[in-house]
């Protein structure tokens, strides 16, 4: 049952197989970002800066539904990769029929809601009037493909479960380069705007999924390393183990998007300038993330697998080991946004005030950068030994208690601005970092294990 990346995570050295697995999931991150930023880089072309602000508000409203399902689907990668670490090739398969039953309701649940409620949201966001028209028609005509975007989603967690991250950057790979010509064609030949791209993510989305169905079937090295029946269905309490893990980091993910929904919301009451530039402010940052990203995604099946072996040593030094490279690769990218944030901007409009708008909102949230490459490292390790609620409690109390009601004072001062408003950003960080601290000392000397 086992593979050679599986092997890997093991047993022997620990750095290789760790950033092997973990750099087809940054170009797997990249390309996904490209979603939205390649949505944002032609309609800011072709279109108006209304435009570029519904396309920023409604991508952030449809990725707080898209991280509901990515955080069951983690659920799924930890509970798979703790079933291979400990070669249960029947608990594995139940685990992938409890996911497929479970996506299936959620993705439908979702879809229902967005399609009836986009106007609401819009209206919630307090969305520039300019824009309202075409942010409404984006998050519906989004929300038709949620099936597609949950499917999508469902394979990949399965692959990276077991220890396979190459296959879903091929995944993604395609849909992305589909989602480019879309755009490029919806948006710039047929001038559809915000219809248009929004289709062209659907349309790309749907492509991916039928791709990784036939690339599973048709490709005898890729299927799953165990059989699947209609046995695996029936089987009871899967799906509330796959909640038990995935619930939390899917609500955690959820509360920190709705927390940048109202910061949106605040920023909004700014002007259309403003909107623009928080958002593209937040496009931005899953490229300058990616690397912790990676490691966070990277961590959880590493440590799963070898929780499941009952390796804890060897899950820990693993954590330490990414938490280096993710801090070198922080600080490089806190120079870039403290001194380059001009730069970066140019990237998504040509407007003189949103570029400086930008520049300015970004050199206030540089910092924020130093303090992630460690977070995004414990939460990867708490994942995979399955402490996912800590994840969701912190995340609440640094969204609602810290960044939200900070963002809030800053943004109703005399005289306030983007830089100001900003300094909530590190802050809620900061109180973040130390949180996860004090957790991974605590959970240490639960196990009772030495830090090396």
């Amino acid at each position: 049952m086992e593979t050679i990346e599986q092997n890997t995570f093991l047993h022997g050295k620990i750095a290789r197989p760790l950033i092997q697995f973990a750099i087809p999931l940054m170009f797997s991150l990249i390309l996904q970002a490209l979603y939205g930023a390649v949505d944002l880089m032609v309609v800011g072309k072709f279109g108006t800066t209304a435009s570029i602000s519904a396309v920023a508000t409604g991508g952030q409203v449809m990725q707080s539904a898209t991280v509901i399902i990515t955080g069951l689907t983690m659920g799924v990668t930890v509970l798979l990769g703790q079933a291979i670490g400990a070669n249960k090739p029947k608990e594995a398969a139940n685990i992938v029929a409890g996911q497929i039953k479970l996506l299936f309701l959620v993705s439908l649940l979702l879809t229902i809601l967005l399609i009836c409620f986009a106007e609401q949201a819009a209206y919630i966001m307090h969305v520039p009037q300019a824009a309202l028209p075409e942010t409404i028609a984006y998050i519906r005509i989004c929300a038709s493909g949620m099936i597609f975007i949950t499917a999508y989603n469902a394979v990949s967690g399965i692959f990276r479960g077991m220890g396979n991250s190459h296959s879903p950057f091929l995944f993604v790979l395609i849909a992305c380069c589909i989602n480019i010509l879309l755009d490029l064609l919806f948006v710039g030949v047929f001038r559809m705007a915000t219809a248009g791209a929004a289709l062209a993510t659907i349309i790309s989305q749907a492509s991916s999924f039928l791709f990784s169905i036939l690339y599973m079937k048709y490709t005898k090295k890729h299927k799953l390393p165990f059989c699947l029946s209609k046995q695996n269905f029936y089987e009871k309490g899967t799906i509330i183990r796959i909640l038990s893990i995935g619930f939390p980091i899917s609500a955690q993910d959820f509360q920190v998007n709705v927390s940048f929904l109202i910061i949106t919301s605040i920023v909004n009451r700014l002007g259309v300038v403003a909107s623009a530039s928080v958002g593209i402010s937040e496009k931005l940052f899953i490229f300058l993330a990616l690397v912790p990203m990676s490691f966070m995604s990277a961590l959880s099946a590493f440590v799963a697998q070898n929780v499941g072996a009952n390796n804890i040593t060897r899950a820990t030094k693993a954590f330490f080991i990414a938490s280096k490279i993710s801090f070198f690769c922080g600080f490089l990218v806190f120079l870039m946004t403290f001194f380059c944030g001009d730069l970066l901007a140019l990237l998504f409009t040509k407007d003189p005030e949103v570029i400086a708008a930008t520049a300015l909102y970004l050199k206030g949230c540089s910092f924020e950068y130093l303090m992630t490459a460690f977070i995004f490292c414990f939460l990867g390790y708490f994942n995979g030994r399955g402490r996912t609620k800590f994840a969701l409690i912190q995340g609440i109390i640094t969204a609602f208690l810290v960044r939200i009601p900070l963002s809030y004072i800053f943004s109703i001062l005399p005289q306030t601005n983007l830089l100001l408003i900003s300094i909530a950003v590190p802050a809620s960080a900061f109180f973040e970092l130390l949180l996860c601290v004090f957790y991974f000392i605590k959970l240490q000397k639960e196990t009772k294990h030495i830090i090396p």
